[in-house]
């Protein structure tokens, strides 16, 4: 894997030795999957840096706090999000959960960042590594279950490709399911749900060509249809945009890079709901409520982030150059 063994390389740099099937660098004792996570950090330094990142979390006392202090250690746990364009948002989420709280993120992927119908106009296959390495799994009720039974802290996007690749207009807009697709799966594990929002695709670049520009010229019309013919199809049995999975490369104009936002809800806990939640009506309820309380989150953080002086990289670096470029730079007010 190209992305990981570019990363790996520069981890020689680093003072290291071997333990007991462990890697130690440094002080920091790491498993092969936090070895993994080391490596993208790594290699999506850049992002980090020209995005800054900025995380907030909800205690149980429903206090808003600066970093993942809000996040259960144990799990299971679903993060149940908005998926940015082009999962913009997914390289420093993941480094940020290792780095801050030794927790690596299993992603429930598209199936084709694993497998291809057949050879094609698709990217390679080791295109996609990356997500691999950050343990993505590929959609399906039995990989959901088996990471919830191994109480892993695990990421949905009920949007899915839809979402991610959303046309312009329709920045932070959810696209899920009419249908609660993972609340009672949750509750058989007894799993906290945390809902979360992240703003910021619109600071780092602007949507100029989207799906509906390029069916309307032949060629690319054509060519969407060869790629998407080349994936695995999901949802055919849903109904609404949800179902549009048209495999496609919207044209992006990139901006002076602005600042990645993230809040994480207060956990909603499932925990001996298994039997309430059985009923369609209740899952249903509750399914709303989490799509709400993600609605919540990101209209939270676009109204903060007016008031953001650093929501610009510029200043970002004027601090970061006055007070040390590993320093945190301040936000808004909470």
């Amino acid at each position: 894997m190209p992305v990981v063994d570019n990363a790996c390389s520069l981890i020689a740099s680093f003072p290291y030795h071997f333990s007991g099937g462990y890697l130690v660098i440094g002080t920091r004792v790491c498993s092969t999957a936090n070895l993994c996570c080391l490596c993208i950090f790594m290699n999506f330094r850049w992002v980090e840096l020209a995005t800054g990142p900025v995380m907030l979390s909800t205690l149980e006392n429903e206090k808003i706090v600066r970093g993942l202090a809000g996040i259960p250690s144990e799990g299971p746990v679903l993060f149940v999000g908005y998926h940015m364009l082009l999962g913009f948002e997914l390289a420093p989420l993941v480094s940020r959960f290792w780095i801050e709280r030794n927790i690596l993120l299993r992603g429930i992927a598209h199936p084709m960042v694993f497998t291809k119908l057949r050879e094609g106009r698709l990217p390679e296959l080791s295109t996609f590594d990356t997500f691999r390495t950050m343990g993505a799994v590929p959609v399906s009720a039995t990989n959901f279950y088996r990471l919830l039974s191994l109480k892993s802290h695990v990421l949905l996007y009920p949007g899915g490709m839809r979402e991610a690749l959303h046309r312009k207009g329709e920045d932070y807009k959810l696209f899920w399911p009419k249908q609660s697709e993972f609340v009672r799966m949750a509750a058989r594990f007894g799993a906290k749900i945390i809902p979360f929002g992240v703003v910021g695709e619109d600071d780092i670049g602007q949507l100029l060509v989207d799906y509906d520009d390029q069916m309307k010229i032949p060629y690319m019309k054509a060519f969407i249809e060869d790629l998407t013919d080349e994936a695995v199809k999901l949802r055919t049995d849903s109904e609404g945009e949800v179902t549009n999975q048209d495999v496609h490369l919207p044209g992006i104009l990139p901006k002076i890079p602005g600042r990645f936002y993230y809040f994480f809800g207060k956990p909603i806990e499932t925990e001996g709901r298994k039997q309430e939640l059985r009923s369609r009506e209740k899952s249903h309820e509750l399914y709303l409520e989490v799509k709400s309380e993600v609605e919540r989150c990101i209209a939270y953080l676009k109204e903060k982030r007016e008031n953001d002086p650093y929501r610009n990289i510029i200043p970002r670096l004027i601090y970061q150059a006055t007070h040390g470029f590993e320093s945190e730079v301040p936000t808004f007010e909470i």
